[in-house]
Formats: structure tokens, sequence, C-alpha cells
């Protein structure tokens, strides 16, 4: 089965971002989509990978209502969904699969990934405690994630707490050394409504440009 493979190489966005990385991912998550048609789960990484690597949001939220329509009650793509449409700038959607995913999977490995989504949904509505709070939660259910780190100096800066948002700068730091704030939101495609104010936070966070 190529999926495996296929979603692995989704951490091209980690290890570089290497163009040949990038065409398999493409490659077999197109692949999942076409030949996994009645299962949820490969349906639902499929769109993953289209989301956060090919940007193709239109073929990843399909994937990710085809992965529905066969299992309604899918906490795992409401947990990855949810992530995706954090990033890709659809707020109360993401905060809505995210708070979904949560209910049918409390205590699932990728919860951190329904915080990140909800964070990331009320940052952008400019419900900053309710950010952070969500980041909070993310941190402690995945603390070696970049991204949740990222989520949580975002926030704690927009508050104006800048002394506990550069305590979560230098975490992401520590895991990922080479981080810079164009990159990260170059490699996620983010609509502009997400990244400018997201930029000016981690800047204020004290994260490199």
């Amino acid at each position: 089965m190529v999926l495996p493979l296929g979603i692995m190489k989704f951490f091209f966005l980690r290890a570089g971002m290497h163009e040949e990385d990038r065409r398999s991912a493409i490659r077999h998550a197109h692949e999942a989509i076409a030949h996994g048609r009645g299962d949820s789960l490969a349906l639902t990484l499929g769109g993953f990978t289209v989301a956060m690597v090919e940007h193709d949001r239109v073929a990843a939220f399909e994937a990710f209502d085809a992965a529905l329509n066969v299992s309604p009650s899918s906490a795992f793509t409401y947990l990855a969904g949810g992530a995706a449409l954090g990033w890709a700038g659809k707020a109360e959607r993401a905060i809505e699969w995210g708070e979904r995913g949560l209910r049918l999977s409390p205590f699932d490995a990728m919860t951190f990934a329904a915080h990140i989504a909800i964070s990331v949904g009320h940052f952008q509505l400019e419900h900053f405690a309710e950010a952070a709070d969500a980041a909070r939660r993310a941190t402690q259910a995945n603390p070696r994630f970049t991204y949740t780190h990222v989520a949580f100096a975002a926030a704690l800066g927009k508050l104006g707490k800048i002394d506990e948002a550069r305590q979560a700068a230098a975490r992401v730091l520590a895991l990922e050394p080479g981080f810079t704030i164009s990159r990260f939101c170059a490699s996620h495609a983010m609509p502009v409504s997400l990244a400018t104010p997201l930029s000016e936070a981690l800047r204020a966070a004290g994260l490199p440009e």
C-alpha cells in the first residue's frame, strides 16, 4: 500500500522542503484518495496531505467530506481536517471540527491537532484568550510538536504577555532551530488575513523573520 510512504512525505515541511519529496507526497496522496473511496482513513490522510503540501484546499476538503460520508463519526477526520481548516483560514469551521473531534475521541493521540485547529480559529476571530487556552492544551497534548508552541507564542503575543510568548518561542527554536516566520507561513500557503497578524505576533515573541 502506498499510503504510509505518501503520508510520511508530508514531513518534508520539517526536513528541508525538497521538491522531490513534495511531488512524491502529492502523488501518493492523490492515489490514496482515488483508490480509497470506501476508506475514511485513506481519504483523510490523503486530504490532509493535499491540504498541507499541495495546498489544493478544494480537493482536500472534498476528500474530508467523502471520508465523513463513509464514516460520519470519524474522529480522525475531524481532528486532522480541523487543523487543515485552521491553517486555510476557515476559522469557524476549524473550531467546529476541532471541538467535534474532541467530543468523539477526547483521549485520542491526535487531540493536539484539534486544539491547534481551535486555537488558530480563535486567533483569526481575535479571541486571543481562547486561542491561548487552546494552544496551551495543544502543547500539553504534544509538547514536542513545533506547531503547538507556534500557536501558543502567537496567542500570547497578541495578549501582550511577551515574557511568556518569548518562552514559547524559545521552545519553538529548541525543537526546530531553523524555524523562520516567513518559511512557516509560506509552507502553509496561509491567507493574508491569517499570515499578517500571525507574523506580527510571532515577531513580537522574538521568532526570526
